[in-house]
């Protein structure tokens, strides 16, 4: 089963524990969420302590194919993000099995 975690969640979540109004709440997760993806861009890495480092890594284009088809295309070139979870974060992942 996946359960997903949406912006309205962390901000209600920042607006319970911290008691900053919704609106704060809202403005706070934003300036971070932009924040990360300007560092990201400009930069092409971004390393959160005890958490993870994020990794913007370009890929070239290259042949794929439809596997019920067997059509190949064109996959065009672009640029993906990778994160890379730290290792306090995995082993507090894994302590909580």
């Amino acid at each position: 089963m996946r359960i997903n975690l949406t912006k309205k969640e962390i901000i209600n979540s920042i607006y319970m524990q911290l008691g900053f109004s919704k609106k704060i709440s809202e403005n706070l997760l934003e300036d971070l969420l932009s924040l990360i993806l300007e560092e990201l861009i400009n930069k092409k890495k971004v390393k959160i302590a005890k958490f993870g480092t994020f990794i913007l890594r370009h890929k070239k284009s290259r042949v794929g194919r439809n596997p019920k088809t067997l059509e190949k295309k064109i996959i065009s070139e672009r640029n993906v993000i990778l994160f890379k979870p730290s290792n306090v974060f995995k082993k507090y992942i894994n302590q909580n099995e």
